[in-house]
This record gives structure tokens, sequence and C-alpha cells, in this order.
């Protein structure tokens, strides 16, 4: 029996991407709302439910980066050729914000300076992450296996809209955190803000759901023809049942509900977005068989994938473990 290493290496590459949007996209998202909170401790209770965590999650952005470079050499140069800019500017973004992590809690007189920088950092990151997404789905002008497009075909309408979306959506998860780690009267004002920024987000998703289809016939195709249309209205099905168990969650106060559903919702976003583009890693028109590796380094490089994701898992695990529980203002890391 053969083995679809490609496909393997798909499923893991995609694995790694989405537990990094789930994993630092909630600490991205208290950044974004930082500066709806002035008072120094909440600001501090914010940081401290991830100060400890955060820069464990970002493990996993390392993870889909080295795949994609390991497993198809291909995509990872002509996506990084399109892509250059914005992903730049994601990678100095979470630099500044990483810095800003370590120094407010040591600074005085310059802590407004590290709080912009976290601000800063986590709007910035988010937008660009975004924008990659939308350009990704706009599609990347490919020609004689290498890009051909221009270094600015990411400045688009669609990318713009993809990255404020993206901003709403860690801004919600992040607020979904915070209701499941934080008490008092932070826990109240972030219950306050969820069904608002989960209404906002409803919104972009719709958007975005009718923008995709329209703008991309194969896409349409794939979504509306029989029968087609049957298998995958499941889909937008949960959205509408997530949405409605986040907001039942929010009126009992259930603290910890609106952060699973939240993820659950994410995970249908994805699953949607998988449907949409499958199977080509570069849109339109390369899949992942055209964009591989050859089979040899594909299972080399798979060896290493088989022992370090448990560990990473596992390690990650723990540390969620040890640090489990409701933080409270003017306690945490200092």
């Amino acid at each position: 029996m053969s083995i679809d290493l490609p496909l393997i290496w798909a499923g893991v590459i995609a694995f790694g991407i989405f537990m990094y949007v789930v994993m630092d996209g909630f600490d991205l998202g208290i950044g974004i709302l930082y500066p709806f909170f002035r008072d120094k401790d909440e600001r501090d209770a914010m940081m401290n439910t991830v100060a400890p965590i955060w820069d464990g999650n970002e493990t996993w952005l390392v993870l889909g980066g080295a795949g994609l470079f390991a497993a198809f050499p291909l995509a990872y140069s002509v996506v990084l050729s399109a892509l250059y800019l914005p992903l730049v500017i994601m990678l100095i973004a979470l630099i500044f914000r990483g810095v800003a992590f370590e120094f407010r809690f040591k600074a005085k007189r310059t802590r407004y300076v590290w709080d912009a920088a976290f601000i800063g950092g986590s709007v910035v990151a988010t937008f660009a992450q975004g924008v990659v997404l939308g350009a990704f789905i706009e599609g990347i002008k490919v020609e004689n296996r290498q890009f051909a497009g221009g270094a600015f075909d990411w400045l688009a309408p669609f990318p713009l809209f993809c990255g404020a979306g993206l901003v709403v959506g860690y801004a919600m998860l992040g607020c979904a955190w915070l209701l499941l780690k934080t008490e008092g009267k932070l826990r109240h004002k972030m219950y306050k803000l969820m069904l608002p920024l989960t209404s906002l987000l409803l919104l972009f998703i719709s958007a975005v759901s009718i923008w995709t289809p329209l703008a991309h016939p194969a896409i349409a195709e794939r979504w509306f023809t029989l029968p087609n249309l049957f298998y995958f209205m499941p889909v937008p099905t949960l959205v509408a049942v997530t949405i409605l168990g986040i907001v039942r969650a929010v009126h009992l106060k259930i603290d910890w509900q609106p952060f699973v559903l939240t993820l659950a919702l994410i995970a249908l976003a994805y699953t949607g977005l998988a449907i949409s583009l499958w199977p080509n890693i570069i849109p339109p028109s390369v899949s992942i068989w055209a964009a591989s590796a050859p089979e040899s380094s594909q299972a080399f490089a798979l060896v290493g994938v088989v022992f370090m994701v448990p560990i990473i898992l596992i390690y990650t695990a723990y540390s969620y473990w040890v640090f489990r529980g409701k933080v409270k203002v003017g306690e945490g890391y200092h």
C-alpha cells in the first residue's frame, strides 16, 4: 500500500497553522483589547493570563513554516515571494510585542511606551495575518513554477477586509479567554464586550462568505452545486448553532463555554477555507502534489515530525495545566 506523503504533510501543516491561530490568537486578542482598559491592575491581570505561556504558542508558527519549506518548497518560494511584505511586517510586530511582554512589567516611567508596543504589535501582527489569508484566498499568479505577480498584489480590498475581520476574531477569542481566566469587575466587563464582538465577527464571516463565491466562480461551484451543497451544508448550520451557543453562554454566564465555542467557530471557518481551496496549496491552480518535494525528502522530514509534534503537545498541555485557574488582579507574573 502506497502512502500519500503530500496529503500527510498537508495535514501536518494545516494542523500546525490551526494550532497557531488558536493558541496565539487569544493572546494577540488581549493586546487588541488593551486600549479599552486603562486601569493598570486590570491590564496587568490581562497580561498575566498569558505571560507564562505566550512564547510557547508561537512554536506552532515555526512548525507550519518549516513544514512548508521541507515538504512543499515550490509553495514556500512562491507564497513568500508574493506575501513577503505583510509577512515581514507581521514578524516585526511580533518582535515588538514579545519585547513589550517582558519590559512593561519592569518599566516605571516608560511603561506607556511598552503598553503602546504591546497594543501596536498585537494589532499590526493580527491585521498582517488576515491580509496574508485574504491574499492567499484571492490567488497567487504563477508562471513556470515562479511567482509572476507584483510586490503589492496583496494590497487589495478583499485582503484588507480579511485583515480587519481577523482583528475582530482575535479580539473575540481574547475576550472569551479572559472570561475563562479572570474574575470580578474585569470578568464583568468582558461579558459586556463578548456579544458585540460576536455580532461584529458574524458580519465579517457573512460578508466573506458572500464575497468569496461571487469573486471566484470555482469556489461558488465547489459550494453550491449538487450534491456538494448537501455535503457542505453542515458547516454554515453549525456556525449558526455555535453563535447561538455563545449568546446562551453569555446570558447564563458560564465562563468556559464562550471560549470553547469560539474555538469551534474558528475551526468551522478553517474547515470552510479548506473546502473552498482544496487541494490547492497555491490557489487557484497548484495542488499539493504539484508543489511537493521529492518523496525521499518528505519521508525524511516526517520522521522528525513524528517525534517532535507529540513532545510539543505534551509540554504545551503541561504548561497550561500548571497555570490553570483564575488570575486575580494584583497577582501573577511580575
